[in-house]
């Protein structure tokens, strides 16, 4: 599966997801980015733009390809494509997925989160350039992470 997730920050504050709306939601309760599954034929950008808009009502309008994460736990994969904002037109809607806050950045990494979601917001924060993050999962226990093919330490 590919999907997409971005993180809008601007003056401060960055848009984040609270899912609390969804039935049988793997990320409940849980605080993420803003993103979502590709269509046929969209390429990375396409799609998260789409999500965006679709689950925000914002149209971004600066933004950066920033990461992809491979996820792998015992019976599925993900390869999810990462991007930050810093622009934006239009104005936030409802979310059907749970509640949408701008949340202050020194914030964004105590609210409940993956493990992982840690990480890579942490490199987000550390680094500009374009990594690739391959975490593994058992259950909900992040047991190992790669940064760029090597293996990196768990905090």
């Amino acid at each position: 599966m590919q999907t997409t997730l971005c993180y809008l920050s601007v003056g401060g504050k960055t848009l984040m997801l609270h899912r609390v709306k969804k039935k049988n939601d793997v990320n409940h309760d849980k605080w993420i980015g803003v993103g979502g599954k590709f269509e046929p034929g969209e390429s990375p950008e396409e799609c998260m733009l789409r999500e965006f808009r679709e689950e925000t009502g914002l149209t971004l309008t600066k933004w950066a390809y920033r990461g992809l994460i491979t996820f792998v736990a015992e019976d599925w994969s993900e390869y999810m494509h990462l991007f930050t904002a810093t622009a934006y037109e239009g104005t936030l809607c409802a979310c059907d997925e749970g509640t949408l806050a701008w949340v202050p950045d020194e914030e964004v990494p105590t609210l409940p989160a993956w493990a992982g979601d840690r990480v890579f917001l942490r490199l987000l924060s550390e680094r500009q350039t374009f990594f690739s993050l391959k975490l593994v999962y058992e259950g909900e226990r992040l047991v190992s992470a790669k940064l760029d093919g090597r293996e990196m330490p768990l905090d």
